[in-house]
């Protein structure tokens, strides 16, 4: 699939020749997306059959996409050689054995169908291809079993016993099954992307008129009310306006354990209502979806090019014209210098043009790409497209924001200590009424503590975030400042009767907010994110690989070096504000180094914009997906371990596959043409050339799959 190819108008595809296909949302464009494409408009045989006579070579059609499309163009290749089969096993044996009748003519009879029916895809291809004024792999197949078919016709006409007929009909046969086999090992990631479309229930309950009405999902609006009882799949995203359940999110966010939620929280289209009943209110339907979002960055990824393929399609083009170029050279050396018989100089020329199809070429990065994003997508490993999952391989140096990446990102409070003038409450209740307006991560814990106190808010004027150092605002005419120790330095706030409380929480690692009321320090709550499990060990495994690993927060220095030292991280970039985390990250790419930011895709989004790579954690929001180049949906760190490994071994294969497809070009070529003929009587026929070439391309295709193999290194 040529998604990217777009047209105004009705037309073919200039790449491959697959007709454009009107896009259902877009009247204006047309490109070969199947969306639209109803199961009746392809019911009837003879539908069937049109479309197989103007389907064009299926090797680059398998997106996702076009799913449909692929799993049709797949059927229509098998069914193609299958019929190719049984036809050319008859022709060869009549090629090899002596009759007491002329066998050409029914030679012509069995062999005609095998070119114009199975053989077609390519000639088609080749015809769309020349009229774009562009050579492709189609039009060496098309001119190698047009040659053996035409020259066999004209020697059967001339009552000659040597034909080509078997050549045109094995090298289709051959190359239709090689196609067969390359579709079939990138139909497993296919088929894994449309399993995660099939997460989406077909209907919805929606409350109309306060009555439950069942509709198609694809009927539901955004701002209907939608009911989910236990049990039922969340067929749109949304926000819950009444009831309390636990939802299941892991087919799509890959979390185990179902997550609670009540009214005002977010739910996922595809996940899995385990408990109580819910109304929720649509947000998002439909392409907006998470699930969409999701779906859409692996097919992007799949359908995108790393560099090393780029070099390789500009090659694969100048190979076409090499191997036609190379044809007629070598027929008129072996026919016109050489003097041989036109049969035998013709065996060579063929032979030459078929075996220099830069289908492995062609194939070696694309199969690599669509397994190894494939296998990330079913890990919770979104990668953005081709050319990032290959530089992912190249990270020297990472950085990692320690909230929400290293450390839970849900802190809680340990400890509060007051002066002499101020109550527990009354800091708890002055701290949380001004906190509440901040939306700060810390804020959380303070609220969660006051609502399971059963305290009560107060109201709050002159708010103002001062970013990096905490809040100010006025609550019931005292001036309240909330913040860092240089904070309340700077306000002119005197500290020292708290000094010793906070030394001891600063050893032990814990984040303290200072609490004044009218310039008179009031107390200090101290809040502790812990660490993840799996936090530690991951920073292990990645300094095993020789990468620099680097911690940054806003933290204070000690709290900042407690923390990173029990990880085993020895840089640490503390007390860095938000909008200048992105300069630590230039620090280190002056160093000379690949840098990887690693955050939660909010407010580390310039960070993750200006490193060589932005890795997203436990991200599944706009603003992820957008910054980061790779999204981990999962708030694991050891994704980000599996996101290096899962790149460094595409990387591999796809390095094997390119060697592969070279050196077997550079060989094969020449010995087709014949160089090994006049010392050792070697001749490589036709349909033997098509035969190595089909093997070639198999080759590279299964050294893809075989990706697959690294699976248990990702679990």
């Amino acid at each position: 699939m040529h998604k990217e190819v777009t047209s105004n108008k009705p037309g073919v595809c200039p790449k491959c020749g697959m007709t454009l296909i009107p896009v259902e949302k877009e009247e204006s464009k047309m490109d070969h997306s199947m969306h639209n494409m109803q199961s009746s408009s392809i019911s009837s045989w003879w539908n069937k059959f049109k479309i197989s006579m103007t389907m064009s070579m299926g090797m680059d059609h398998t997106g996702l996409a076009g799913r449909e499309m692929a799993k049709m163009m797949e059927e229509d290749i098998r069914n193609k050689f299958f019929i190719s089969l049984f036809l050319t096993i008859p022709i060869v044996a009549l090629t090899y054995i002596s009759v007491s009748f002329s066998k050409s003519w029914l030679l012509l009879v069995l062999t005609t169908p095998v070119y114009f029916y199975c053989g077609w895809i390519f000639l088609y291809s080749s015809y769309i291809a020349i009229k774009q004024k562009t050579l492709n792999m189609a039009v060496l197949i098309a001119v190698g079993i047009t040659a053996a078919y035409l020259f066999s016709i004209i020697l059967t006409f001339i009552g000659s016993s040597e034909t080509f007929y078997e050549a045109s009909a094995m090298l289709t046969t051959f190359v239709l099954f090689g196609h067969w086999m390359e579709m079939k090992s990138r139909r497993g990631t296919t088929d894994a992307l449309q399993a995660l479309f099939n997460l989406v229930p077909p209907q919805a309950r929606v409350i109309r008129n306060g009555k439950e009405e069942m509709i198609p999902t694809s009927e539901v609006k955004i701002r209907n009310i939608l009911l989910l009882k236990p049990g039922d799949k969340v067929p749109v995203d949304g926000e819950i306006v009444e009831g309390e359940t636990a939802i299941d999110e892991s087919l799509v966010t890959g979390e185990s354990i179902p997550v609670s939620k009540s009214k005002g929280d977010l739910v996922i289209g595809g996940s899995i209502n385990t408990s109580g009943s819910v109304k929720f209110m649509a947000t998002k339907i439909g392409g907006d979806t998470v699930l969409a979002q999701i779906v859409k960055m692996v097919e992007t990824a799949q359908n995108s090019k790393a560099p090393g393929q780029k070099i390789a399609d500009r090659f694969a083009k100048y190979l076409v014209i090499v191997a036609v170029g190379g044809g007629l050279i070598t027929f008129f050396v072996w026919f016109f210098i050489l003097g041989q018989p036109i049969l035998f100089a013709l065996t060579f020329a063929i032979s030459t043009v078929v075996i220099a199809c830069p289908d492995a070429l062609g194939l070696a990065t694309p199969t690599a790409v669509a397994v190894g994003t494939g296998l990330g997508a079913k890990h919770n490993i979104l990668i953005k497209d081709a050319p990032t999952l290959e530089q992912v391989s190249k990270i020297q140096a990472i950085v990692l924001d320690k909230t929400g990446t290293l450390t839970e990102g849900k802190p809680k409070i340990t400890n509060i200590i007051t002066t002499k003038n101020f109550t527990q409450d009354e800091i708890l209740e002055f701290a949380g009424s001004v906190e509440a307006k901040s939306g700060h991560p810390l804020s959380k814990a303070i609220l969660e503590r006051i609502t399971l106190d059963k305290l009560t808010l107060k109201e709050v004027s002159k708010f103002n975030s001062i970013s990096g150092y905490g809040v100010e605002a006025t609550v019931q005419g005292k001036d309240i400042l909330i913040g860092t120790i240089k904070l309340m330095n700077d306000r002119g706030v005197d500290v020292k009767s708290i000094q010793k409380e906070l030394d001891s929480f600063l050893i032990e690692g814990k984040t303290i907010m200072l609490i004044s009321i009218d310039k008179n320090i009031a107390g200090v709550i101290a809040v502790q994110d812990l660490a993840k499990e799996t936090s530690k060990i991951a920073v292990s495994k990645m300094k095993e690989l020789g990468l620099e690993v680097a911690m940054i927060t806003g933290d204070n220095k000690k709290t900042a070096e407690i923390i990173g030292k029990s990880l085993g991280i020895d840089r640490i970039f503390s007390e860095v504000l938000p909008e200048d985390k992105e300069q630590y990250v230039k620090k280190l790419q002056s160093e000379g180094k690949f840098t990887a930011m690693v955050g939660d895709g909010v407010n580390d989004a310039p960070a993750l914009a200006r490193s060589d790579i932005g890795i997203a954690i436990g991200a599944g929001t706009d603003v992820a997906i957008e910054t980061a180049n790779v999204v981990l949906m999962k708030s694991d760190p050891m994704d980000i371990l599996r996101a290096i490994i899962l790149s460094k071994a595409t990387v591999r294969k796809m390095k094997e596959n390119l060697v592969w497809a070279s050196i077997y070009n550079l060989l094969a070529i020449p010995i087709a043409a014949g160089v090994l003929y006049p010392n050792f009587g070697i001749t490589l026929k036709p349909e033997f050339a098509a035969l190595l070439m089909s093997i070639s391309s198999i080759i590279v295709a299964v050294n893809a799959v075989s990706l697959k193999n690294i699976e248990k290194k990702l679990i």
